[in-house]
Order: C-alpha cells, then sequence, then structure tokens
C-alpha cells in the first residue's frame, strides 16, 4: 500500500476540529481565526460538524487552517 503524502487523508473531520480546538483554545480564539457562524454563535463540536459536512466552503476553510496549524506546529517543533 502506497503511504499518502497529503495531511489530510485519512484525517476525520471530528479529529480536525478537536486539534484546531486544542490548538487555539476555545470556539471564541477558532471564531477569530474563521469568521463562521459556527463557530461564534452558540458553538458547539455536533452543531460545527454538522454545518461543516454541509457547507463546502466553510471545510474547505478548516482544513486550510487546519494544515496551517501543521505548519506552525513544525516550524515551533510541537
Amino acid at each position: 500500500m502506497e503511504n499518502s503524502k497529503d495531511p489530510l487523508h485519512g484525517k476525520r473531520l471530528d479529529a480536525i476540529l478537536e486539534e484546531l480546538l486544542e490548538y487555539f483554545g476555545s470556539f471564541d480564539e477558532l471564531g477569530e481565526q474563521i469568521k463562521i457562524k459556527c463557530f461564534t454563535d452558540n458553538p458547539s463540536i455536533n452543531s460545527s460538524l454538522k454545518f461543516l459536512r454541509k457547507t463546502p466552503w466553510a471545510r474547505a476553510k478548516v482544513e486550510s487552517l487546519y494544515l496551517y496549524m501543521l505548519r506552525q506546529k513544525k516550524k515551533s517543533g510541537l
């Protein structure tokens, strides 16, 4: 089997969201990074996942932020 070099390969959306929340500390901070209502107006993991699964442009923004977070972690040696 060939290993994928794509860091999103095999990564579940819930795991991505949880890692972003851990990195940024809260939905408030995540909402500052990506201005979407599911992060700023009464946020929860479940409601955010429901929205992101139905909204491709929002999911793309979350995946892009996740890739940015991975680069930042690599730079700082985390």
